[in-house]
């Protein structure tokens, strides 16, 4: 089967990896090259990398919806299908309708649970009990395409974003396999139970000790790597790397004792900490150098 692969960061590579293994992958589609280390280069992303190293055809167009030019080139690949996971740029009708079999999506949630640009930090966050990936085909609207195939996966209570996004990775990647070889009738998302995961940004990973020590376990699992959670001290932002949920009572803020800060509900236990500019330390060892206030 003739393939164009749509996508941008690691998430997407065992997918082209494997679909290259399989079909014939007649284009690579990713983001162009942006700015990034310490000297901000321009660096390719993850999906580009991969391209080049399988020795594909990669285009890196900076928008699409409104490029006739490369409408057409689009459709001048002649392909089967167009298979899309975490491109982020939206596709026009001209490119959805394109493909012999239309374009569809890995999308990285049991939809219409977390439709949107974080549905694995979502998760986390909302301490889901299971996740998983859905298999669509794309229309117009975000992630409301009719579904062809679902995978689920339970969740433990301590999981972190890295660890659902490695594993709903290679899910994906044998999923999207299936699909292709069983092309199965596509159904229709169910009506209600739809939520929406929006883009994040680094104020996403303020600690609000006003929250529920529950919430902001979760958000230091659901955060990590990017953008961190953290909380203010002094002219910093501490960034926490791992903490628990204990019993507690105090005013928001407060430090209880070293390391454990009282909460909206119960308490927050501080396991790993980092300054700016610093190495990552265990809690105990931040607090002998950095003691910290008795009320954040």
């Amino acid at each position: 089967m003739r393939v164009i692969f749509m996508g941008s960061p690691e998430f997407s590579v065992p997918a082209l990896r494997a679909l290259h293994a399989a079909h014939e992958v007649v284009c690579v589609y990713a983001q162009p090259p942006k700015p990034a280390h310490r000297g901000q280069r321009e660096t390719p992303c993850p999906v580009h990398l991969a391209g080049l190293e399988l020795g594909l055809p990669v285009r890196t167009p900076a928008r699409v919806r409104r490029d006739a030019v490369e409408h057409a080139a689009f459709a001048a690949l002649a392909a089967d299908v167009a298979v899309v996971a975490a491109y982020g740029l939206i596709l026009p009708p001209a490119m959805l309708e394109a493909p012999r079999l239309g374009c569809i999506n890995i999308h990285a949630s049991l939809l219409p649970r977390w439709r949107g640009a974080a549905p694995i930090h979502a998760a986390v966050l909302a301490g889901d009990a299971e996740s998983g990936i859905t298999i669509m085909r794309m229309d117009e609207g975000l992630d409301t395409g009719p579904m062809l195939l679902r995978e689920a996966m339970p969740l433990h209570p301590r999981i972190t974003t890295p660890e659902l996004h490695d594993a709903l990775s290679a899910m994906g990647a044998g999923l999207i396999l299936r699909a292709l070889a069983e092309q199965p009738i596509a159904t229709p998302q169910p009506a209600a139970g739809a939520t929406y995961a929006p883009k994040l940004s680094k104020a996403d990973g303020l600690l609000d000790w006003r929250e529920p020590a529950i919430a902001l376990d979760r958000r230091v699992r659901g955060m990590n790597p990017w953008p961190g959670a953290f909380f203010p001290l002094g002219p910093d932002n501490i960034r926490v790397l791992d903490a628990m949920a204990e019993p507690g009572t105090g005013a928001p803020g407060q430090q209880l004792s070293p390391g454990l800060i009282a909460c909206g509900e119960g308490a927050l236990r501080l396991l790993r900490l980092q300054r700016p500019g610093r190495a990552a330390t265990e809690a105990d060892a931040f607090l002998r150098g950095t003691a910290l206030p008795a009320q954040l």
